[in-house]
């Protein structure tokens, strides 16, 4: 347990945080694309809708 300091001395850290941050964020990119195209957590459809409706005009589709 006490060695676990020479990961650090295999892997270089700023290496390792550069591609954490870029994994971490292709990773939400992902999801949230994943979301939007579900039809029951599309945010903004649904606020097209609503703006739309709070104009008065009609959505024809």
């Amino acid at each position: 347990m006490s060695k676990f300091y020479k990961i650090w001395l295999i892997f270089d850290p700023r290496r390792v945080f550069v591609a954490q941050g870029v994994f971490l964020f292709l990773l939400a990119a992902m999801i949230h694309l994943v979301l939007l195209s579900t039809p029951g957590f599309n945010w903004l459809e649904e606020a097209g809708a609503r703006a739309m409706a709070a104009q008065g005009v009609v959505a024809t589709e």
